[in-house]
Parts: structure tokens; C-alpha cells; sequence
């Protein structure tokens, strides 16, 4: 028996709401819902922090309920998955600019565009599964091959933040915990528990 909503293929779910916080703040302070502390994350360990995410991720997203959204204006674990999977390749590609320009501006990356248009919703838990492993083995083994006299290289978002390999580490690596807690909450209010 699949997985997949009965519902028709081609009508587009209730929107979720854009993101339009400016998760820099991560930086400097504790995450009041996921806990993460970037103060106490060595971005050396990025790498294995990744490995780390995509089996978890790996997990949630065999779950019976991955393709239901916990509220019609909130990502269901699958929409949260992708979202993983497309931060990890889009991540790989900044840090190797980072790694081979001076001082490089990233291209805007609409990620509320994305799902909508690669239809997060109707993708496949288990092609995800594999596309987000993929991913995240690209993107740690990028990190190992940063070396000791690179971190401190810099980048700059397309709205003016700027990054250096270590902070853009340490923002990369809490988005999927921030969104492996979100998906964990969606799963309580789901079933109940």
C-alpha cells in the first residue's frame, strides 16, 4: 500500500507562509526552540554532524504520517525532508565558492519558491531518503577537506550577511536540527502523543 495522499496530484496544498527571519541571530544566541548553541559547536565537527542528520533524517522520513502536515499552513515531515536534502547541495556549491573565490556572493535561493515548484509534497519518501544522503555525504566530505588555514575564508549572502566558513558551518548545521525538532513536533501533534 503507498504512501502517497489520496488526494489529487495536481492541487497544490494550502501554502505554507514565506520564511522571512533573518536566522543570522542563531549566531549569537541560543535557539529558544531547538536549543541549538552555535557558541558551543566547533565547526570542525560540521562534517560528522552532517553524517549524523542524514540518518536521522533517513528515519523520520519512513514514518506512516510523513506525508501529512501537522496544520494545512505547516511542511509535512516529507516538504521538511526535501527542504534538507536541497539545503545540503545548495550548501556543497557555497562552501566550494567559498574554498576557490575571494570573497564570493551567493545567488538568492528562494527556498518557499522551491517547494512550491519542485512539488515537495508529491515527491518520494524513499528517493528523497536516497537524494538526502547523497547530499549530505557531498557536503561533509566538502567540510573535511576544509583545511586549518580556511576557515576564516569569507562569503556574502545576496542580502549583505556575510559568513565565514566557520559561521556559515554553524548556520548551515542548525537548520536541519531546527527542522529535525519541527518535524518531531509535527509527529506528536499528528499521533496524539
Amino acid at each position: 500500500m503507498s504512501n502517497v495522499p489520496e488526494s489529487n496530484p495536481h492541487s497544490m496544498p494550502h501554502s505554507v507562509p514565506a520564511d522571512t527571519k533573518d536566522w543570522t541571530w542563531v549566531l549569537e544566541r541560543i535557539c529558544p526552540a531547538c536549543a541549538f548553541d552555535a557558541e558551543t559547536f566547533p565547526p570542525q565537527s560540521v562534517a560528522s554532524a552532517v553524517r549524523s542528520q542524514a540518518v536521522a533524517w533517513s528515519e523520520l522520513l519512513v514514518h506512516p504520517l510523513v506525508h501529512e502536515r501537522p496544520a494545512p499552513h505547516v511542511w509535512s515531515a516529507l516538504e521538511y525532508g526535501c527542504h534538507v536534502r536541497d539545503v545540503f547541495v545548495l550548501y556543497e556549491r557555497r562552501l566550494q565558492l567559498m574554498l576557490t573565490q575571494q570573497h564570493p556572493t551567493f545567488a538568492n535561493w528562494d527556498q518557499d519558491e522551491t517547494a512550491v515548484s519542485e512539488r515537495y509534497d508529491l515527491q518520494d519518501p524513499l528517493v528523497v531518503i536516497r537524494e538526502l544522503s547523497a547530499a549530505a555525504a557531498g557536503l561533509a566530505d566538502a567540510f573535511e577537506s576544509v583545511r586549518d588555514d580556511q576557515w576564516n575564508r569569507t562569503g556574502v549572502r545576496s542580502d549583505g550577511a556575510v559568513f565565514s566558513i566557520s559561521s556559515f558551518a554553524q548556520y548551515m548545521i542548525h537548520d536541519p536540527l531546527h527542522h529535525l525538532y519541527d518535524v518531531q513536533k509535527g509527529y506528536r501533534q499528528l499521533t496524539g502523543e
